[in-house]
């Protein structure tokens, strides 16, 4: 149990770290919605930044893992119901206006209204789907 809190401080820390680096070194929101779909929808010189932090998430379990944190190697749902669960958080993405990281992680420690709002949103869908996924179905 304390290990796991402890990987979680850590890994919580790195992620505020990286947040704030970026705005204080570039003067982005790290939301990753946005990131992403501005690498893939214009391609120039100035977009460095974004193809930069995505190889940094997935480089990251790489460099982590010979101390100790691994990512899971399996899930316990199927393939379908996985793609329509990113359907879904994508369409909800779109109708929030971002996504978790921007809204939740850089938006609350902006004090946005607007990502406070969202946020709640974000979290009572959570607690509804694990609600009816674990303990109704």
């Amino acid at each position: 149990m304390a290990v796991n809190f402890i990987q979680a401080f850590m890994g919580g820390a790195l992620i505020g770290l990286g947040a704030i680096v970026l705005m204080l070194l570039n003067g982005r929101v790290a939301g990753i919605s946005g990131i992403i779909n501005g690498a893939f929808s214009q391609f120039s010189k100035q977009n460095f930044w974004r193809w930069s932090f995505l190889a940094g998430l997935v480089a990251a379990p790489f460099l982590t893992s010979p101390f100790g944190y691994n990512l899971p190697t399996s899930l316990p749902i199927n393939g379908i119901t996985l793609v329509v669960a990113g359907l879904i958080v994508g369409i909800g993405t779109q109708l929030g206006s971002g996504c978790t990281s921007g809204h939740g992680i850089c938006g609350i420690g902006r004090l946005s209204k607007r990502s406070i709002v969202a946020t709640m949103v974000f979290m009572l869908s959570a607690f509804v789907t694990v609600a009816i996924t674990q303990h109704m179905l």
